[in-house]
């Protein structure tokens, strides 16, 4: 059975961050001190996604910007990928922001390699690629109706 959470408890929390070490930490390599980059009492929006009682996936949520709202950190536990857990969980998030009602379209800055996942979800790609630590960052977008 999968269930989504909007995190709002430690045990939620703390799958969040399994989620993100087993993808980001061990999976890609990211240095902790850059992949952990929240500010220690500083409240966050999550999206934590089970299955089966077993966290699978992640996102947070970044409602900071008048202009638009950002998900961030979107991660799948690498072994579980390509079985639409990701889907799941943008389009979660997409739904938590499109409530909250403030924000015109949604930014998630993606990982080159994902850009078709994102496009495929209805993002448009900009062509400007960046680096973030080692890894090549491609910014997409998507209005919200």
């Amino acid at each position: 059975m999968t269930e989504v959470y909007r995190v709002d408890s430690v045990w939620q929390l703390a799958d969040v961050y399994e989620v993100r070490n087993k993808t980001f930490v061990n999976g890609q390599g990211i240095p902790k001190e850059l992949e952990f980059d929240e500010v220690y009492g500083q409240k966050y929006n999550y999206i934590l996604l089970e299955d089966n009682k077993t966290a699978v996936a992640t996102a947070r949520i970044n409602l900071e910007h008048q202009e638009y709202a950002k998900i961030e950190r979107v991660g799948v536990i690498p072994e579980l990928q390509n079985k639409g857990y990701g889907r799941i969980v943008i389009e979660a998030a997409e739904k938590w922001i499109t409530e909250i009602g403030r924000h015109p379209k949604i930014v998630i800055t993606s990982q080159q390699q994902a850009v078709g996942f994102y496009e495929s979800l209805g993002y448009i790609a900009k062509p400007e690629i960046k680096i973030e630590s080692t890894i090549p960052i491609v910014y997409t977008e998507k209005e919200i109706n």
